[in-house]
């Protein structure tokens, strides 16, 4: 059940990170705050199709 996604920066729009998630117990999309080396500081990031 638990499926990969990427976590897209909102500012420079650079694919940070990936992590798993369960989509039936979350069906909104991910908003984390975590930290963009190419900004470099804390952004917040969006989860977007791999």
């Amino acid at each position: 059940m638990r499926d990969i996604i990427l976590l897209q920066c909102t500012e420079c729009k650079e694919r940070n990170y990936s992590t798993m998630k369960n989509k039936k117990n979350t069906t909104e999309k991910l908003n984390i705050k975590k930290y963009c080396s190419r900004c470099r500081k804390h952004q917040v990031h969006k989860e977007v199709k791999p």
